[in-house]
């Protein structure tokens, strides 16, 4: 039997090798919470995880506290001046969608957009993030009087699969994406989940 050359042995090694876990834009994949043995723990690290996409200006923006969405990666108040109004969708005279489409719209120029997507809305304010603490957010999107009604599995559903959550990861032209992938998000999501959906304590 032929000897292998040292390149052959390295490319064998690394096709019998298993899948490695890996950081994705930013993101930590699940595999990389495996080594956490006790399952409480894991399922806190791994909805801290989760609260680098949560506390990403993406989400905040539009998980405000208050009846002004934000805007930008600084998170400024709304220009042109608009407010929460019924159902997160705007005041009449001057809804979200007077401004925001089906779609992002790129600038003329290039450097910005406007960005879009149906429907486009404010969370509701049961739902505001902006200035709470990991563990507030935590009970909170566990608790269906407010997180829209949802149980454990269509908060997986949402967070994995809903359109309005999707945008975060492709912004438009002039905003950074959210970290990692919304399939990333999702699996994370179900990890928690599955390890009891734990919230952190401090």
């Amino acid at each position: 039997m032929k000897t292998l050359t040292r390149l052959g042995l390295i490319a064998a090694l690394a096709w019998a090798a298993p899948v490695s876990a890996e950081t994705v834009n930013g993101l930590r994949t699940v595999d990389e919470f495996a080594d956490i043995a006790d399952e409480s723990e894991r399922s806190v690290a791994l909805f801290n995880e989760l609260m680098v996409v949560i506390e990403h200006p993406r989400c905040l923006n539009c998980h405000p506290v208050g009846d002004v969405p934000l805007q930008g990666d600084d998170m400024q108040p709304h220009q042109p001046p608009v407010v929460r109004g019924v159902g997160g969708m705007g005041a009449p005279g001057m809804r979200c969608s007077t401004c925001h489409g089906a779609e992002n719209v790129t600038y003329t120029s290039g450097d910005g957009s406007i960005p879009g997507h149906v429907p486009w809305h404010l969370a509701p304010i049961e739902m505001g993030w902006v200035g709470k603490s990991a563990t507030e957010i935590c009970e909170q999107i566990k608790d269906p009087a407010r997180n829209g009604n949802l149980d454990l599995a269509g908060l997986h559903e949402h967070n994995a699969e809903d359109g309005l959550v999707g945008w975060g990861w492709e912004p438009g032209v002039g905003r950074e994406p959210a970290p990692g992938t919304q399939a990333i998000f999702g699996d994370l999501t179900q990890a928690w989940i599955d390890t009891g959906a734990v919230c952190p304590t401090t």
